[in-house]
């Protein structure tokens, strides 16, 4: 009996698997990996319009804090480019700048307050008690006003607020007048423009609250004072503080509702718009108050976190 020969070894061949890339030529770059081509993009988008922010915003109020240190000829009115700070000095030594800014400063901080004060009850309303088929409706009540035109808002509050407008007729039987053309005007004008951009983050972080957080704090005895407190305050404060940075900058810059509504009432914002015709670099002097100002509350509220609301 013959005993079986041994075939011989097949040879396996190439193992299977992607070719081998071909060696890069000398001097040749290498391509770029998916992020570094996904951060070029990046930069292919955000780079025209962060360049021209630069140069149109970011530059042109360089320049406006520049000339703050320039005069202006009394005789000519011409600006004259010569580095001083009489401007400055002018501005933090006359009485009727400091009361104005002051002025300004209160306004601003009453808006922002009563804003607060009305927001926070509507946007709970509209996040936690109303159904979700009528959210949609609220939300868009509270946007219509910012569909209509600022100076047909402002001019409507004027014949309201006029001695013949609607709120004298309505409080006169009651004894009762309207405040008229003044401070408080101006303070109620704002505050209703401004109104929105206090509701819409506020209604955004309540809307956030789990709603097994509100049923927990209920089985635990807590009260609806107590679990307003507790968990509702706490959600809405960075969202307050959010809503706070529109009101209170808007209000701080506005010059057109004081010349509406103001009557002799004299603001930062329609003072500036005075000088700017009159005295360039005295102007500018103003501007850098609201400048100041916007600059360190959001510095204040950025540590409590309110910037990442926006």
């Amino acid at each position: 009996m013959r005993a079986p020969t041994a075939r011989p070894a097949q040879d396996p061949g190439p193992a299977e698997g992607p070719p081998p890339r071909p060696a890069p030529s000398p001097g040749a770059r290498p391509a770029p990996g998916p992020r570094a081509a996904a951060r070029l993009r990046l930069a292919a988008l955000l780079g025209p319009p962060l360049l021209w922010l630069t140069l149109a915003y970011l530059g042109s109020l360089a320049v406006l804090l520049v000339s703050a240190f320039w005069t202006t000829d009394s005789f000519t009115s011409d600006v004259v480019r010569t580095w001083n700070t009489d401007n400055l000095h002018e501005l933090l030594t006359t009485p009727v700048y400091r009361t104005i800014a002051l002025r300004t400063l209160s306004i601003a901080i009453a808006v922002t307050l009563i804003d607060a004060v009305l927001a926070l009850p509507m946007a709970f309303f509209m996040a936690r008690v109303a159904g979700r088929r009528w959210r949609r409706p609220l939300l868009v009540a509270v946007l219509t006003p910012l569909w209509a035109g600022y100076l047909v808002k402002a001019y409507a509050w004027r014949v309201m607020l006029g001695h013949d407008g609607v709120l004298n007729r309505t409080l006169a039987p009651l004894g009762l007048h309207g405040p008229g053309y003044g401070t408080t005007a101006v303070v109620v004008v704002l505050a209703y423009l401004w109104l929105p951009y206090m509701i819409l983050p506020v209604y955004a972080a309540l809307e956030r609250i789990p709603e097994r957080t509100l049923e927990a704090s209920a089985d635990l005895g807590a009260g609806p004072w107590r679990t307003l407190r507790s968990i509702v305050l706490p959600a809405a404060r960075p969202a307050l503080l959010a809503g706070s940075v529109f009101t209170f900058s808007l209000s701080l810059g506005d010059y057109l509702t004081v010349q509406i509504v103001g009557g002799k009432t004299q603001l930062i914002g329609n003072v500036i718009a005075s000088q700017v015709t009159l005295d360039l670099p005295m102007a500018a002097a103003l501007s850098a108050v609201p400048v100041v100002l916007i600059v360190c509350y959001l510095a204040a509220v950025r540590r409590a976190g309110a910037l990442d609301s926006l």
